[in-house]
């Protein structure tokens, strides 16, 4: 069976919403032969990461970066999972490693702006060399009933890549 892992940092109520909206898409009845696996950012583990066939990120945008959360997940497990650095030490391109070219997508929810969050895990992911599959979802201000469906069609489409 495929595995989608859901590694998330969802402190609000909005970002809660959005978790679940995410997930109810993922879990879709339609959707067979995937297991979700949901793990808050600071559990996430390196073995997690290697268990898995698929991706789904969410985090709030905080101070124009991702959450501290979900930056502890990629600092702790980037390079046991195939991450590359280039020669200053900073992420490097495509790492080519056991994770490459799986499918991930990403959610932000942020107050005013979640361009610097989206910047920072989409180059990360990027070192990791996994396939982008979904467009991002980025939520500025309230979660309103849009924003909640996009989540809802975000987790099902990482779910369906993987059935």
């Amino acid at each position: 069976m495929a595995r989608l892992l859901v590694v998330h940092h969802s402190p609000t109520r909005s970002t809660r919403a959005l978790l679940d909206a995410a997930l109810e898409g993922a879990r879709h009845p339609d959707i067979e032969g995937v297991e979700v696996q949901v793990v808050p950012a600071l559990e996430a583990s390196a073995d997690d990461v290697l268990a898995a066939d698929g991706y789904l990120l969410g985090t709030p945008a905080n101070f124009g970066y991702m959450s501290g959360a979900l930056k502890h997940f990629f600092d702790s497990t980037f390079l046991q999972v195939g991450g590359a650095l280039d020669d200053s030490g900073g992420a490097g391109e495509g790492g080519g490693g056991t994770t490459a070219k799986r499918p991930y997508g990403l959610w932000v929810h942020g107050r005013y702006d979640v361009t610097g969050a989206v910047r920072a895990v989409t180059s990360i992911v990027q070192a990791l060399d996994w396939k982008q599959s979904a467009e991002v979802l980025e939520v500025v201000g309230d979660v309103d009933e849009a924003a909640l469906e996009s989540a809802t069609e975000l987790g099902g489409t990482l779910a369906a890549l993987l059935a």
